[in-house]
């Protein structure tokens, strides 16, 4: 597996580009840190993590895979662009707080990313006309 960095992933002009970059080919169910997620979700808890989180949305300005114009506007997730480890939480890998290695997403973009499932995201708002929810109007 190549290691994904923020400096490759902003050079991706296109939402689309990004999130190819960045998919994985996760199953449901398939338990990462499994008994020790205490760990994670300590860690997840702890004021380093929480200062890297705040740096990262800012530098992303809180949009989509930090892709101008997709502004999140629910949850706000930091993803792992190398997806971690117990070890990594344990030895506190470079892989944990380097802003090289992190990016601001919403839930669903996230989802998507970790079981590769493009079909999930968000299409482009439909563009609507005059009368085109109702069949029986041609004014």
């Amino acid at each position: 597996m190549s290691i994904k960095t923020y400096s490759e992933l902003i050079a991706l002009p296109t939402f689309e580009e990004r999130f190819r970059y960045l998919k994985l080919s996760g199953q449901v169910g398939v338990d990462t840190f499994g008994f020790d997620r205490w760990l994670n979700q300590a860690f997840y808890k702890s004021k380093e993590w929480l200062a890297i989180r705040d740096h990262v949305i800012f530098r992303d300005n809180g949009c989509d895979l930090g892709v101008k114009g997709r502004d999140i506007h629910s949850r706000v997730l930091i993803h792992h662009m190398n997806p971690i480890t117990k070890e990594d939480i344990l030895n506190r890998s470079d892989f944990l707080l380097n802003p090289e290695y992190l990016i601001t997403t919403m839930k669903i973009t996230h989802d998507a990313i970790h079981y590769g499932d493009e079909s999930i995201l968000f299409n482009e708002p439909i563009t609507r006309t005059k009368n085109d929810t109702c069949p029986w109007r041609h004014d």
